[in-house]
């Protein structure tokens, strides 16, 4: 019994220290990975520090970008808008270049035939003035022969008063003498006084005809200058009628290839009008004309009367010759068909005082080419609201 307990308790005593290490060591393994837990929460809690900056920041840029991308599409947008904007002022300003430029042409049609009017009344003027000038001067001279005259007389009723006194001294000897020498004086006397009254007559007609040439240059400058704005005024008028009536003809026609404008001429392609060879309007035409014409009277009840206004109406051909009957060359036809549109304009309604009809026949082309294209192109007629 001794013995047996004496074992028991020394196997007791074998057991605890075992048990002892292995708790020292579960719990340094323990506090290992408690530290190895802790190392690397701190090291997880610092990296995603720096991701949650790398992510504000990436915010910021990104917000930084949109706000940009914001801007550009603005900026895009307005640049669309302005193109759009520059487009149609170019179109408008290649339309307002042709208009201006055949108000041009036609201003300066008007402008040379003025500057002739003018001209001729400037030269006729001129040679008035030149006429007087040429009176001034033979009057002139003939003012210095009458002053000669008189220095003349004047001398002879000098030496005569000298025989007068000498005669003097032989009273009664010389005194018939001395008696018809008094009446020499007495006539020379009323003579000098005739002369001198015609030599201020003279003056006052040399000092009346040069303030009168004074005046006549005078006129011509505000003549030229009141013809010049006068016809400035009109040319303005009536280029503002003009264009008034292309643009309602343009509504009123439409865009098509065979009715154009060329310059200052509304031009109408002949076989809009007339068959092959022919002067007879056919319906299709009759019925394009009708709209120029209602167009035409309209305006033409807004021109003022002192605007003399016109429509001519000319008619022209390809080369290629013709020989009918009726038609014996291209003159006969081209001008039969200006003169078919006139008529049919008259029967519209518009006064025949401001129509004129002319035939060019194939000598005005306005395509050198020798094709179909350009022979088409060639035949046509034209309208032009001019002043006569």
């Amino acid at each position: 019994m001794p013995g047996s307990s004496s074992r028991r308790r020394q196997s007791a005593i074998n057991y605890w220290p075992g048990f002892v290490d292995a708790l020292a060591a579960l719990l340094v393994v323990v506090v290992f990975l408690i530290m190895v837990f802790a190392l690397a929460q701190f090291f997880l809690s610092e990296a995603l520090s720096g991701r949650d900056d790398a992510l504000s920041k990436l915010n910021r840029q990104v917000d930084e970008l949109a706000r940009m991308l914001d801007l550009e599409r603005s900026a895009n947008t307005e640049l669309r808008l302005s193109v759009s904007q520059l487009s149609a002022q170019l179109q408008n300003s290649i339309s307002e270049r042709d208009s201006l430029g055949a108000r041009l042409t036609f201003i300066e049609g008007l402008l040379e035939s003025a500057r002739q009017e003018n001209a001729e009344q400037l030269a006729a003027l001129r040679t008035q003035v030149t006429a007087d000038q040429e009176t001034i001067d033979a009057q002139r001279r003939d003012l210095a022969r009458l002053e000669a005259d008189i220095e003349d007389r004047e001398a002879r009723l000098a030496t005569v008063t000298e025989r007068a006194e000498t005669a003097e001294t032989s009273f009664v000897e010389q005194r018939e003498i001395s008696q018809q020498a008094q009446d020499q004086v007495a006539l020379l006397n009323q003579q000098l006084a005739a002369l001198r009254n015609q030599l201020a007559a003279l003056n006052d007609a040399l000092e009346a005809s040069e303030a009168k040439n004074k005046d006549q240059e005078v006129q011509i400058f505000n003549l030229g200058s009141r013809l010049n704005e006068a016809l400035a005024t009109k040319v303005q008028e009536l280029a503002r009628y003009r264009s008034e009536f292309f643009g309602r003809l343009r509504e009123v026609l439409g865009d098509r290839a065979d009715i154009r404008i060329v310059g200052d001429r509304f031009v109408f392609q002949s076989e809009v009008l007339f068959g092959s060879g022919e002067a007879i309007l056919n319906p299709e035409g009759e019925a394009q004309l009708q709209q120029l014409a209602q167009t035409l009277v309209q305006i033409a009840g807004e021109i003022p009367d002192d605007i003399d206004w016109i429509l001519r109406v000319d008619g022209h051909t390809d080369e290629r010759p013709i020989s009918t009957s009726r038609f014996p060359s291209n003159w006969e036809l081209a001008s039969a068909r200006a003169i078919s549109v006139v008529k049919f304009l008259v029967r519209s309604g518009i006064p025949p005082e401001n129509l004129v009809a002319a035939g060019f026949g194939q000598f005005q082309p306005i395509d050198g080419g020798q094709d179909e294209i350009s022979y088409r192109r060639n035949r046509r007629i034209e309208f032009k609201l001019d002043q006569r």
